[in-house]
């Protein structure tokens, strides 16, 4: 699809979103013929309530209408005829529900007189029953931890938090895997991010860990969910209040290495419009250390690397995100949102190489490479959603436009000098290089769900989303010459294009009889995708339609002991980073890279799950199994000079099988345990790419939490988490085991909160593995995240 045809599409989708979202409001006007009045004043001193919220019920408790006292305590709301009660709330006071009511053509206004409303014990009772909240609340088709109440996220990332979530894990490099896959669709307020782009999952440590309200992890999604992640869906909910008045929250980190920051998140809500900002500041110097050993066999000689690295990473970054919700009334809602994200970070490794022949003894030269990068990656995303519901309980319509605009500008300076086994310079075979690295991305979404209840307990869903996404990477790599200038090295100066469109539509059917409950879904999708290699007039169109289909069949024995079976048709699309044939040069022996050759993966997921809930915890257990064709995964190869290149290729696929565990439980009032198991069997197949990659495996994962509350107040929660060893394709991921430790103390009168947390005590979490091919052997370990120390201290204002 040529670029021009793109603009098009694009232009007709925003016109059309626009088009919908002018109509809702006249939508949302609806021919009212009553109306109800009253005054809400305080208990005592009879003072009136401004911006008390009044909701108005029809006798099946749904919500019909609403509004907010004005300054003076007085609210007045238009009605439709019919039987209603009210419901006024307001933060700090209990509840009052009027007795029923009617408006009729005869009786069309009616007035509830003043409204006394009885304070609580006060916003301090608040802030503790808030902070009660479980981590972890489990159902058959998804999980939801609110991750506010785990100590050891304090001072993180959303990365960190991710990492201490059950089921999940993350790699010393960021990269997140579920249930031991590394294919999983994240999204951010259920959408595509741009922290998630270029970089993947560990572009999420740009995210402090206090912007994020909670995390949803959806095993097996339905067709209502885009059909990538093989894994499955994580979707992380950034913090919004919409309390009355203004509240809010801050903290500040200090730790070491280097990790100091501030959040601050803040609402205002005031009659009908709710404002809501979010900002974050993060500096911090991170370290990293590396080893290999790499023995490469020629016909007469073994040719041994023996590699070290050490570098830092220092970076500064700033998120900001604001917006407001704009209330039509109760039942119809606009919200307009803008998050602009920006990271600078100066990047130093130090390599070392050492080349021997047959024994590490045999010492022939030594050579020292130093990366100094420079990086700049300013985002911002734009975001409109609409959402209506109506009279009937269940039935709504969303609709969603959002724009998401990504730079990252990468200036690299790379030197090289190789010396003798009596450290004498040979001067032939000093390098110096520059990369310049320019990435691009434009992407506009748009998304309408409607849903509409039937029968007694039946639901129809049905909506569509299309997506339209260029990007663009610029990228040239120069040496320095005899003569003193640089001239680009060739097959590294190119530009490359990645166009990508995706039209979605799904229907869900769902019903319930009795103890049984069912939901079958179909999405289909349409792919469009194009890769250009400008410079060389290279280009690979893919275009395809798939069919997804889903089905959940739910049993419930009791309110407190439930199955659930559950299927669905999944898909991993080659994205930017699989595809670009850009060579990264930060280490002059190992070169990663994209291979713009791959087909999309393909896979069958099927789940049967099980939830017990007790009096003094809850246990859920899955059995699932997943078959793929086509699997995408990583392999290296090593010339005869010692050089390796590691890019993704399609193998012929993969069966898996698996038991998870979740639960937990309170042993005594004082202590409350956590935790997860994940025990699983792979059997790898890519003999299509040479003989002998094949592989079968058992491993596990464990995940151990236990929170202990002492009689001064104070919380001390310690974690440990083990993976084991697991085979790949080409070798063996080893084992890695890591334990933290955290302890907070509520302070200011419980306002605030006061919070140590050493994550990996042991400085152990290091990624070992090793690798082998024909004609190779390499083994090798790193550490991306050393021991981590921080203090953080966390202040709420009306909430």
């Amino acid at each position: 699809m040529s670029s021009s045809n793109q603009s098009s599409n694009g232009k007709i989708t925003f016109v059309l979103f626009l088009s919908l979202l002018f109509c809702f409001p006249v939508f949302a006007q609806q021919d009212y013929k009553g109306k109800i009045n009253g005054l809400v004043i305080e208990e005592g001193s009879s003072a009136p309530l401004p911006f008390a919220s009044i909701g108005i019920y029809n006798t099946s408790d749904s919500l019909i209408s609403g509004g907010l006292s004005d300054d003076d305590g007085r609210f007045q709301i238009d009605i439709t005829n019919g039987e209603f009660y009210a419901l006024v709330e307001f933060m700090g006071y209990e509840a009052f529900k009027t007795d029923p009511f009617s408006i009729s053509k005869e009786s069309p206004s009616y007035n509830l007189g003043q409204i006394t409303m009885k304070t609580t014990a006060g916003d301090l009772e608040e802030v503790v029953v808030q902070g009660e909240k479980t981590i972890m609340e489990l159902s058959l088709d998804k999980r939801i931890f609110n991750v506010g109440k785990d100590l050891a996220n304090a001072g993180g990332t959303a990365n960190d938090i991710l990492m201490n979530l059950p089921s999940v894990s993350v790699d010393p490099q960021g990269n997140v895997n579920l249930r031991g896959s590394s294919n999983v669709r994240i999204l951010i307020d259920g959408k595509p991010s741009g922290l998630v782009s270029f970089k993947g999952s560990s572009g999420l440590r740009q995210l402090p860990a206090n912007m994020v309200e909670r995390v949803e992890i959806i095993t097996n999604p339905s067709a209502r969910y885009e059909a990538e992640g093989m894994a499955g869906v994580i979707n992380i909910i950034l913090k919004k209040e919409n309390n009355q008045g203004i509240n809010g929250s801050f903290e500040v980190i200090v730790g070491t290495p280097t990790n100091l920051g501030f959040t601050a998140n803040l609402n205002y809500r005031h009659n009908k419009i709710n404002w809501f900002i979010n900002y974050g500041l993060a500096h911090r110097r991170s370290p990293n250390v590396g080893e290999l050993y790499q023995e490469v066999y020629g016909q007469d000689t073994t040719f041994i690397l023996n590699q070290s690295n050490e570098g830092h990473v220092t970076s500064l970054n700033n998120n900001i995100r604001g917006g407001l919700d704009y209330y039509f009334n109760e039942n119809s809602i606009l919200t307009l949102s803008y998050l602009w994200r920006r990271s600078d970070a100066h990047r130093i490794t130090d390599l070392r190489y050492e080349d021997s022949w047959n024994t590490l003894d045999n010492l022939q030269s030594y050579t020292l490479r130093r990366q100094d990068e420079t990086e700049q990656e300013p985002n911002s995303e734009i975001s409109a959603n609409y959402k209506r519901t109506f009279e009937q309980k269940g039935h709504e319509l969303t609709t969603t436009f959002t724009y998401l605009n990504y730079w990252e500008n990468s200036d690299q300076l790379f030197t090289q000098n190789t010396f003798s086994p009596e450290a004498i310079e040979n001067t032939s075979l000093a390098q110096v290089q520059t990369s310049l690295n320019d990435e691009y991305e434009n992407q506009y979404l748009a998304m309408l769900d409607y849903v509409k209840p039937f029968a007694k307990e039946g639901k129809f869903e049905t909506g569509f989303r299309t997506s339209f996404r260029r990007m663009k990477n610029d990228y040239i790599v120069e040496e320095k010459g005899d003569d003193g200038e640089f001239s680009p090295i060739p097959g590294l100066d190119n530009i490359f294009l990645y166009d990508e469109n995706i039209m979605a539509a799904y229907g869900i059917v769902g019903n319930k009889t009795k103890n049984w409950s069912y939901q079958a879904g179909l999405r289909a999708e349409y792919t469009d995708v194009k890769t250009t290699l400008e410079e060389t007039n290279e280009e690979n169109p893919r275009k395809y339609s798939n069919l997804f289909p889903s089905a959940h069949l739910t049993y419930n024995i009791s309110k407190e002991n439930a199955f659930q079976l559950s299927y669905s048709r999944r898909v991993r699309r080659p994205v930017y980073n699989d595809l670009s044939p850009y060579v990264t040069l930060s280490d002059s022996r190992n070169f990663f890279s994209g291979n713009p050759d791959l087909n999309p993966e393909y896979t069958n997921a099927f789940e049967l799950g099980h939830i017990k809930y007790f009096e003094n915890g809850t246990l859920f257990t899955t059995v699932y199994y997943r078959s793929t064709d086509d699997k995408i995964e990583r392999l290296r190869s090593v010339d005869e000079e010692s050089n390796s290149r590691t890019l993704p290729y399609n193998l012929n696929g993969e069966n898996s099988f698996g038991v998870e565990l979740s639960g937990d439980y309170r042993l005594y009032e004082w202590w409350k345990i956590d935790m997860n198991v994940n025990f699983f069997h792979a059997n790898i197949d890519g003999s299509n790419i040479q003989a002998g990659y094949t592989a079968k495996t058992y491993s596990w994962l464990f995940r151990q939490t236990s929170r202990f509350t002492l009689k001064n107040g104070m919380d001390i929660q310690l974690r440990a988490n083990y993976e084991a060893r697991q085979k790949t394709a080409q070798g063996v991921r080893k084992g890695i085991f890591f334990t933290d430790l955290s302890a907070s103390k509520g302070i200011i009168q419980d306002r605030g909160t006061l919070t140590l947390n050493v994550l990996d005590i042991l400085n152990s979490r290091k990624n070992r593995y090793i690798t082998e091919g024909a004609n190779f052997y390499t083994e090798g370990k790193s550490q991306y995240q050393r021991r981590q120390i921080n203090l953080t201290m966390n202040y709420r204002m009306k909430q």
